[in-house]
């Protein structure tokens, strides 16, 4: 089975979830809903015709190097051409740089149906668009000429090499040089590894961006800063020319998203490779964390997609399995393993956590254009500090949750579901990366407790909380909803608890709080998730009152939602207590007795 779009979900989330509609009128978008569908439709065809059928010969046929030169599996070439063709790279950037300057929550969803189709072959799009982004920022009027239109394009491709073997989270350890030439740029010299699509055979050329330092930068983060550093050097009238001092010495065999090629690049084995500073000098990682930003989100959506792929793939199999009576005594005869109780149990949970994490990404990108486009300059603060408190969340939970939703799909296929032949395996080998890579979800659940929760006294988390309190009210006050008033509220009271907890004890006792950062994060993540669930819910039911015609759809959101709200949100209050109750038995626990 290939991939089908969800549109209607995304649709219905777009509109009541994310409220769409209120977001064009406020920020006077030239847009409508139907036009948002029309582009939804188009992306569809892509990702389904083109861009699916790729990704299974993508897991058997791995981009491989050979005498220096990288070849990408059979396919992803010309699915790429297409797709910048078409314009899909400019979705979201500003039309005076070529781009299309459509709302964030639009390439949400297009981005989220690219990875749904083929992950492997979405890397390549998403890391050049925070590329795009990153130098839109921090880059000279010079190099956002150079540079962004061709990528926008489709011309040339992004790349960020921030990781070196001795630097892998710990970015204050980066060794790699950047020696000022007479002429204003820079002779870089190290060595870069785990480099997504740092080299390929797409385009003629590929834009580096590659933190380094300076002869007499301080140590420590302070002291990083970031250069573009081009595949080939590019010529007075913009032009590609001779190649740059960049060699690819490897890619890496790995466990999942194999077609994606991760490279080991060398730069300055024969002089050292030609660089542009970006901005000011040790600024870099400043820079950097605008295109971390963009990819921490884009990876939570990937984590979406993958669940999505993964569940459409257990659904198909669980109608076509026929396996023993059903418990119920209803047949005599086998049935197909859909209508066994655990079956529906698992699709459920597959289901119901996929559209829960879609709601909640989608809220959040909408979050994101508020920020960015918004004319009042308060509601854009508020929405760009929801927003922030959002992208570990959505980045966090939405990848840890798929990698549990594709175990899942394995579970539905039993024995066959461990064969590769069938495919699920290939979404639980492609999801594991995605809790590590752009930072891993303890590094997000850091910088939730740090920069997110502590930095403003709690505010914005307190902020979201109150905002729950007020959907209880609605279910309350909806009698085919109230009865899932209680056990939102009652997760809604562990997470203020656990919240409070972090805010008294980080500075005081950081093992004990940080010990239980990653629960926190799932807690929240779970909780925010679930509330949406709740809002499509009420939305849903408001579509039956008014007698909307597809009753099924909006039964099944209801349904959806019921699940998850009474089925995997209690797990709230085990999380709770663990990191309330645990932490200092972790914090304290002597490495001695490992």
């Amino acid at each position: 089975m290939s991939y089908t779009a969800p549109q209607k979900d995304m649709l219905f989330a777009l509109e009541h979830i994310a409220n769409m509609p209120a977001i064009i009128q406020d920020l006077k978008l030239d847009l409508d809903m139907d036009t948002v569908a029309g582009i939804l439709d188009e992306a569809a065809k892509l990702n389904q015709d083109i861009i699916a059928p790729t990704n299974k010969i993508g897991d058997e046929q791995p981009s491989f190097l050979k005498d220096g030169k990288v070849t990408t599996t059979p396919g992803f070439k010309a699915a790429f051409k297409q797709y910048v063709e078409a314009g899909w790279q400019g979705l979201s950037h500003p039309e005076e740089v070529g781009g299309q300057d459509l709302p964030k929550l639009i390439a949400a969803v297009c981005n989220e149906m690219i990875n749904g189709a083929n992950t492997s072959f979405g890397l390549c799009p998403l890391l050049t668009d925070g590329a795009i982004e990153a130098v839109l920022t921090a880059g000279s009027d010079a190099q956002k000429q150079t540079y962004i239109p061709k990528l926008i394009s489709g011309e040339w491709t992004g790349s960020m090499n921030l990781t070196e073997s001795q630097s892998g989270s710990d970015l204050a350890l980066v060794r790699t040089r950047a020696e000022p030439q007479a002429d204003g740029t820079y002779k870089i010299f190290g060595t870069k590894i785990f480099i997504t699509y740092g080299d390929h055979d797409y385009t003629d050329n590929i834009m580096h961006l590659v933190l380094a330092r300076t002869p007499n930068a301080p140590e420590g983060i302070k002291g990083i800063s970031l250069f573009i550093v081009p595949k080939n050097l590019i010529n007075p009238d913009g032009s590609v020319g001779a190649s740059n001092d960049v060699q690819t010495l490897s890619l890496e065999h790995k466990l999942g998203i194999k077609a994606s090629p991760t490279a080991v690049l060398q730069f300055g084995d024969h002089g050292g490779a030609v660089g542009e500073l970006v901005g000011e000098e040790n600024r870099g990682l400043e820079y950097m964390f605008i295109m971390m930003n963009a990819a921490r989100f884009g990876v939570g959506i990937q984590g979406i997609g993958i669940m999505e792929r993964a569940y459409q793939k257990a659904v198909a199999y669980a109608k076509e399995r026929v396996q023993s009576r059903p418990v119920d005594g209803s047949a005599r005869e086998a049935v197909a393993i859909i209508h066994h109780p655990d079956v529906k149990r698992m699709l459920l949970t597959m289901k119901s956590t996929t559209e829960a994490c879609r709601a909640m990404a989608l809220h959040t990108a909408g979050l994101l254009d508020v920020a960015h486009r918004h004319p009042d300059e308060n509601a854009r603060k508020q929405a760009q500090a929801r927003f922030e408190f959002m992208v570990p969340l959505v980045k966090g939970y939405s990848t840890e949750m798929s990698v549990e939703m594709a175990s899942l799909g394995v579970q539905v296929h039993g024995g066959m579901g461990f064969i590769e032949e069938t495919g699920a395996a290939q979404y639980y080998r492609d999801a594991r990366i995605l809790p590590i890579y752009e930072g891993t979800t303890a590094i997000q659940a850091n910088d939730l407790i740090g920069r997110k929760t502590v930095r403003d006294g709690g505010a914005v988390a307190v902020y979201f909380a109150d905002e729950i309190d007020a959907t209880v009210a609605q279910l309350q006050a909806k009698s085919a909803l109230a009865h899932l008033a209680q056990p939102l509220a009652q997760a809604n009271a562990a997470y203020r608890e656990v919240v409070a907890f972090v805010l008294a004890n980080t500075k005081a006792q950081p093992n004990v709080v940080f010990a239980g950062s990653v629960l926190y994060l799932k807690l929240a993540g779970l909780l925010i998730s679930a509330w949406h669930s709740a809002r499509g819910a009420l939305a849903a039911q408001a579509q039956l009152d008014a007698g909307h015609a597809d009753t099924v759809f909006m039964q099944g959101k209801i349904a959806t939602g019921a699940f998850y709200i009474q089925s995997i949100l209690p797990q709230a209050h085990a999380w709770a207590q663990a990191i309330l109750n645990a932490g200092e038995v972790t914090g304290d626990f002597a490495v001695e007795q490992f």
